[in-house]
C-alpha cells in the first residue's frame, strides 16, 4: 500500500503520507473498521469503514463519516488478511456470497479493499457491494469497477453551489462518474439514490432524473426521505405527498424504474400512541419489563 505515502485516490488528491499517520482531507490516516455485521436486506456480510471526504450537513453516520474528528471509539486498524478470513467465516456461516462495503466512504481505502479480497478469492467467490458518493479519481473508479459487483451511488444535489453547501466539496467529479458507470457499466448499478431534504434540494430531483434519464432511462432511481440529522438536525423531513409528487416528476423526465422509502409523518401522536409504536406495554413498568434491549430508546425521535 505504497501509494498511501502520497494519497490522491479521491478528488482532492490531498497527497497526505496516510502510511507515515498524516490524515488526509478525509480525515484517514491508516484504514479503520467501524464495525462489521450481517444485513438482511443484501443478504451480505456488511464491513464498515471509518473516515469521508465530504461533510454532509445531514449525514446520519456523522460519527462514522466525521471520524476521528467525531471523537467517537470504534473496532480501528485490522489487517486486511485477518478481517478477510473473518468475513469467510461469516460468508460460509450464513450461507451468503455477499460482501459489501459502506461509510464513511470505503473507495478511500480502496488499496486495503483490494488485498483483503485477494485473500478472499483464493478461498471462494463473492459478489462485492459498494456504497459510495462518487467522489473517486477516474484512476481509482476503475479499479473499483474491477472489484465491485453491484454500486449503490448517491448524488446528493447537481448544482455545484448546492453540492457545495451541502458536502464541502465539488459536484463535478460525482456527476462525472456517474455518467461513467452509467454509460459504461449499467449492470452494475444497483441504485443511484438522493435523500430528499425539503426545501434544501427537493427542487432539483427532477433535475438530478433527466441527467440521468438522458444516459440511460433504465437505471434505477430511489429517493430517500430525508431524517433529522448532524448540522440539520431541527429541519423536518419530507412529507408522503412530497415524495410521490417528486416520483412523479421524475418518471415525467423519462426514468423508468423510480421509488421511494421513508417520509415525515405529519399526524400527531399522542404519547400513548408514540409507546404503543415503540413496543411498549402501557402502563410502563421498566422494571418488570422482559425485553433485552429497549425498543423504546432505539426509535428516532422523528419517526411516528
Amino acid at each position: 500500500m505504497d501509494e498511501l505515502m502520497n494519497c490522491r485516490l479521491c478528488e482532492w488528491r490531498c497527497g497526505a503520507n496516510r502510511s507515515a499517520g498524516e490524515k488526509g482531507v478525509c480525515g484517514a490516516a491508516e484504514t479503520e473498521i467501524a464495525y462489521t455485521s450481517i444485513t438482511d436486506v443484501l443478504k451480505s456480510y456488511s464491513i464498515t469503514l471509518l473516515s469521508c471526504p465530504f461533510r454532509c450537513a445531514y449525514c446520519n453516520a456523522y460519527r462514522i463519516s466525521q471520524y476521528p474528528h467525531s471523537g467517537w471509539v470504534y473496532r480501528g486498524h485490522v489487517k486486511p488478511e485477518d478481517l478477510a478470513l473473518e468475513a469467510l467465516r461469516e460468508l460460509e456461516s450464513h450461507g451468503i456470497s455477499n460482501l459489501s462495503f459502506t461509510g464513511g466512504e470505503p473507495t478511500i481505502h480502496t488499496p486495503y479493499i483490494e488485498r483483503m479480497l485477494h485473500e478472499i478469492k483464493g478461498e471462494g467467490d463473492v459478489d462485492v457491494i459498494v456504497a459510495t458518493n462518487g467522489f473517486q479519481t477516474p484512476e481509482t473508479l476503475k479499479r473499483i469497477i474491477r472489484f465491485t459487483s453491484l454500486f449503490s451511488f448517491e448524488i446528493k444535489a447537481l448544482s455545484d453551489e448546492l453540492h457545495r453547501n451541502l458536502t464541502g466539496a465539488p459536484v463535478a467529479p460525482v456527476l462525472r462518474n456517474a455518467a461513467y458507470l452509467a454509460e459504461k457499466f449499467p449492470e452494475k448499478i444497483r441504485v443511484f439514490r438522493t435523500v430528499v431534504i425539503p426545501g434544501i434540494n427537493h427542487h432539483e430531483i427532477r433535475e438530478i432524473a433527466s441527467f440521468i434519464a438522458e444516459i440511460n432511462p433504465e437505471i434505477p432511481y430511489r429517493l430517500i426521505g430525508f431524517r433529522p440529522n448532524f448540522l440539520l438536525y431541527y429541519h423536518r423531513g419530507p412529507d408522503r405527498k412530497l415524495m410521490e409528487k417528486l416520483v412523479d416528476e421524475c418518471r415525467a423526465e423519462g426514468l423508468e424504474r423510480v421509488d421511494y422509502s421513508g417520509y415525515y409523518p405529519l399526524s400527531e401522536l399522542k404519547l400513548e400512541d408514540r409507546l404503543r409504536k415503540a413496543g411498549c406495554s402501557l402502563p410502563r413498568d421498566c422494571g418488570s419489563c422482559s425485553n433485552e434491549v429497549c425498543r423504546a430508546i432505539l426509535r428516532e425521535p422523528w419517526r411516528g
